[in-house]
């Protein structure tokens, strides 16, 4: 029985030092987490920041999603593979930006697939399901939600937007963002007053990565600009009274810095609960890489004037404070 106390001791003094190292780091540094991912989801569950982003690949590389998890912003768990193609039987390449919510104790994974250039070929937006947020998830309706390309935008980059007892999907590429309502078991749509199902509600210089948050009873609709291989990509935002806007474009909030990386966008917003804190989940570019999937995630503050302006972004290594969800 002896021999084995100096293990146990050891052992135990190693956790306590890992967590010793793990309560001084203050800050998150960017990117937050190691390897190639972009298009971010950022998202609270319970008491867990999650991050839910592109696997920055090749096409037919980008066969699976992996998530990651952390209780302050700065420490992060990987959950790897938490949807793959083998669980999707008609997604082949090209899984992109998922978007993710709870609802009734399930979460509901929107994703891309298959990057679809005509109505002819097989893909579109779907949707994942699982009882835990790290899943697995699997198929929730066997067949893309949606899979055409309607008012002329490509059937990716989907947001899911919760609002007032309504959810609505916000998507579209190609310089087209589509917005429709969703039936409230997530398996089809619900037709506006007007009879259409999907109204476009493109601003100003969209090009792709749409999504909204409300403050202070009005909706902020953002997107990102230039192209996401080059030093122009960007995000840039609007302000509406409603989800379906007008949206007049304001400007850019979000874009390269030369001294610290390239092609700042494809984004997401957290609020800290309970706190006017803001953050901007978003991928960029590092100034020693030249190939277009060498994204990384990063997170930075994102900060309001006294009009409820967005101050521009200043992206930075450090990222962001080590920021604890209070409940």
């Amino acid at each position: 029985m002896k021999s084995w106390i100096p293990l146990l001791l050891l052992a135990g003094s190693t956790q306590f030092a890992a967590a010793q190292k793990v309560e001084k780091k203050e800050y998150s540094g960017n990117p937050v987490f190691p390897g190639w991912y972009a298009d971010p989801e950022g998202v609270i569950f319970g008491k867990q920041y999650w991050i839910y982003p592109t696997y920055s690949a090749p096409y037919e590389k980008q066969v699976f999603f992996d998530a990651f998890s952390s209780p302050d912003l700065v420490n992060w768990t990987k959950h790897s593979n938490i949807l793959d193609t083998s669980a999707v039987k008609w997604a082949k390449i090209a899984m992109w930006a998922p978007a993710i919510l709870e609802k009734d104790k399930r979460y509901y994974l929107f994703f891309g697939a298959n990057d679809i250039q005509n109505d002819q070929e097989v893909g579109g937006i779907g949707i994942a399901v699982a009882d835990k947020p790290q899943g697995p998830y699997k198929d929730y309706l066997g067949k893309p939600l949606v899979d055409k390309i309607i008012n002329k935008a490509q059937p990716i980059d989907q947001y899911v937007f919760h609002d007032n007892g309504k959810y609505y999907l916000i998507y579209g590429g190609w310089r087209h963002c589509n917005i429709a309502q969703l039936k409230p078991d997530f398996t089809g749509f619900i037709p506006f007053e007007d009879g259409t199902i999907f109204r476009e509600i493109t601003p100003e210089k969209y090009v792709e990565g749409p999504t909204m948050f409300k403050k202070d009873g009005k909706y902020y609709f953002m997107w990102s600009e230039g192209g996401w291989g080059g030093p122009d990509y960007s995000v840039a935002y609007a302000i509406a009274d409603s989800p379906m806007g007008p949206f007049n474009r304001i400007g850019k909030i979000l874009q390269q810095d030369p001294n610290i990386a390239t092609s700042a966008g494809h984004h997401s917003v957290i609020k800290a609960p309970k706190e006017d804190k803001w953050f901007i989940v978003y991928h960029r570019r590092p100034l020693t890489e030249t190939d277009r999937n060498s994204r990384e995630t990063c997170i930075d503050k994102m900060e309001f004037d006294k009009d409820g302006l967005i101050k521009p972004v200043i992206i930075t290594k450090e990222g962001v404070k080590r920021t604890p969800i209070r409940k």
